[in-house]
């Protein structure tokens, strides 16, 4: 005989109709709360999510299937995980009986849920429903006992986990009733492949066979209307996340990380720019509000955050989101406040880490757009004044253009209107060219592409700011003016490649100046460098020396440039040790988003705090491979004084100062 159940046992078949129609009800009030939720989500502006929809699904079903952003952080992403992966068991459960029950037993007369499937089948869902339970006890404990700081927890957490350890418990009370009645004594062979049940059963053995039954059935009905409760408070909880997190891996970008929209300001249909209010937000991004679940690990990677800034990425999404449900006419800016508008780098760690794929950064920058180019309002008169300048002198210091290439005086490079018949473009920016420090940076550039064989052309007086500083800030005006200055000049000399030491000017080239029209090779130094080692264009004489490194932004969770700059640091002789945030998980040095612009009025310094991470890892030399970040640590460790022990370099300083002399 094979190993199999009665479905419905003790409750009969004559239950399905009822269950059925009380699962259309409760189906219904979920379908009209979301409903309710696509009509606010409907107050954005439209965007186009739905395009390459076989890849999208690809990676819709393998993000959700891996839990691979839910689990990247161990505090409660374990946890989180094991519980999706416990409830998808238990529901791909209750789907095969709902299919032999209503398709293959009626309709086929056959028995899928037999035999050893069977008991592999009890065994699984077993398994699945003590895991469920397991990892729901540890977010419970979690967020009501050791709760992490700035974890906020309501009434309506506690209603969810309540009801979640109801839907398990009473699952297993049932199974054990129906085992100690039908399997206990009879096949105790089988009872043995439902572990946890067979548990149950023998702790409600004392009980006779009709109390077994009229609990079972009580249970039973109770257990139904659990779970359609379940069912019907999803759209109006956090539960909504099931949907919306799940629906964010198929709706993200396939656009690369920290590219924002070029707007089109010849278009006289738009009457505003940037978002004052959620209509000037897209749909995603109240959709995104609905996928947030509070777990807050946007807000402690935020630079911003952690130095006592009024920035939370989480609670700028939930202001978004509130305002959107009760107020969609408010002003952004007020409801988020405007210095934590302000305070944001653009360092994208809140995007990174998020593991439901929200994207903060582009609702901020849509704010920053409002207030800069609706309103005329900036983070602080410096900032102001610094706009004036790169609007007049191409700079932000207010330096006169012709003093542009007074750094390559003395070396062997060509201004291109003089000659520009050269191996590359050196884009060298507003800090190589005017900021003592970083002019030495550019320095050991040209003497690294001289020893491999290299001409290098400069544009000199005609080069501008790349504008990213003023757009990340909001001025997509001035961005774009600038742009297309620098985009002209490069036509006129017929350039065919740049290189250029700054990741801003690297990822603004490369990436949004396509959107108007240049279509030019950019690289950064960090991988050109890098590349003439490899291939034998350069020949370095290994030198000794600790360093950390500390990965740029831009380079790194824009770009996934990681590897190149320490494979050559280490290629130069370096010894690498890492700080306690590197790679992915890397902290700003506060300059991005236009904030190397910007005074640091409130809370502590960021570049301070960086610069003591640096200073953990015991090592003499900090490394990076931005002019911005390297400003920042030389300020940094002025603040820290003698004590520090550090010194803050760019990777091609110590590459050019280790160049074999028979290159």
């Amino acid at each position: 005989m094979l190993e199999t159940r009665e479905l419905f046992w003790n409750v009969g078949y004559g239950v399905v109709p009822v269950m059925y129609l009380l699962t259309l009800a409760a189906t219904a009030v979920m379908a009209a709360g979301f409903y309710r939720r696509f009509r606010t989500w409907r107050l954005g502006l439209p965007l186009d999510r739905f395009d390459r929809p076989g890849r999208r699904f690809t990676r819709f079903v393998a993000e959700n299937l891996s839990q691979r952003k839910v689990s990247r952080v161990p505090d409660g992403g374990v946890f989180h995980a094991g519980l999706f992966w416990g409830f998808l068991l238990l529901f791909a459960g209750t789907l095969l009986v709902m299919l032999q029950a209503d398709l293959f037993g009626p309709l086929f007369r056959m028995n899928i849920l037999s035999g050893r499937f069977y008991e592999l089948f009890s065994l699984v869902l077993d398994l699945a429903g003590v895991v469920a339970i397991l990892m729901l006890g540890g977010l419970f404990v979690r967020r009501f006992f050791v709760r992490p700081a700035g974890l906020e927890t309501t009434r309506q957490d506690w209603f969810i986990h309540v009801l979640l350890f109801s839907i398990l418990f009473t699952g297993f009370l049932i199974e054990g009733s129906r085992m100690a009645v039908t399997e206990l004594r009879d096949h105790p062979g089988l009872a043995l492949w439902s572990p946890a049940g067979l548990v149950t059963a023998r702790l409600l053995s004392f009980m006779g066979e009709a109390s077994l039954r009229n609990l079972h059935e009580g249970l039973w009905w109770f257990h139904l209307l659990l779970g359609l409760g379940f069912v019907a408070a999803i759209p109006h909880t956090k539960l909504r996340h099931l949907f919306t997190s799940s629906g964010n891996s198929y709706l993200a970008p396939f656009e690369p990380v920290g590219q924002f929209e070029t707007i089109d300001l010849e278009d006289e249909s738009i009457e505003r720019f940037g978002a004052s209010t959620v209509a000037g937000l897209t749909w995603k991004d109240l959709f995104d509000a609905d996928a947030c679940t509070v777990c807050k690990r946007c807000q402690d990677r935020c630079p911003a955050w952690a130095t006592g800034k009024p920035l939370s990425p989480m609670k700028v999404v939930r202001e978004i989101g509130r305002s959107a449900q009760e107020s969609p006419s408010a002003n952004l800016a007020d409801r988020v406040t405007r210095d934590a508008v302000w305070a944001c780098t653009t360092c994208g760690a809140c995007q990174d880490i998020c593991p439901t794929g929200i994207e903060h950064v582009v609702k901020i920058v849509g704010i920053r757009r409002s207030l800069t180019l609706m309103d005329g309002e900036f983070p602080g008169p410096e900032v102001r004044r610094a706009t004036s300048a790169i609007e007049v002198n191409g700079n932000p210091f207010g330096i006169a253009p012709t003093s542009r290439s007074a750094w390559a005086d003395g070396l062997p490079v060509s201004v291109m209107a003089d000659d520009s018949r050269v191996d590359l473009l050196y884009f060298a920016g507003c800090y190589a060219s005017f900021d003592p420090r970083n002019r030495k940076v550019a320095e050991s550039f040209v003497r690294i592409c001289t020893a491999a064989g290299l001409s290098v052309g400069i544009l000199g007086r005609e080069e501008r700011c790349c504008g990213e500083p003023v757009r990340k800030l909001g001025n997509e005006y001035l961005y774009q003016m600038t742009a297309s200055e620098n985009i002209a000049t490069f036509r006129k000399y017929g350039v065919k490649r740049i290189v250029t030491a700054c990741p801003h000017c690297f990822s603004t080239l490369g990436r949004d100046y396509r959107d108007l029209g240049l279509d030019v090779p950019v690289e950064h130094h960090s991988t050109f460098i890098n590349r003439l080692v490899d291939e034998g264009r350069l020949q370095l004489e290994p030198e000794k020396f600790g360093f950390t490194w500390h990965d740029p932004c831009v380079l790194g969770r824009y770009h996934d440039i990681y590897s190149e700059p320490r494979a050559l640091l280490r290629g130069a002789g370096g010894t690498l040790s890492e700080m306690a945030q590197s790679g992915r998980d890397s902290f700003c040095c506060g300059a991005g988003g236009g904030r190397i612009l910007a005074e640091e009025r409130t809370g502590r310094r960021i570049n301070e705090a960086r610069v003591r991470m640096a200073m953990e890892t015991g090592m003499p030399v900090l490394v990076s491979g931005c002019p911005f970040c390297l400003s920042m640590f030389e300020d940094g460790i002025a603040a820290a004084g003698a004590g520090a022990g550090l010194r803050a370099l760019d990777l091609a300083e110590i590459v050019a100062s280790r160049l074999s002399c028979s290159t």
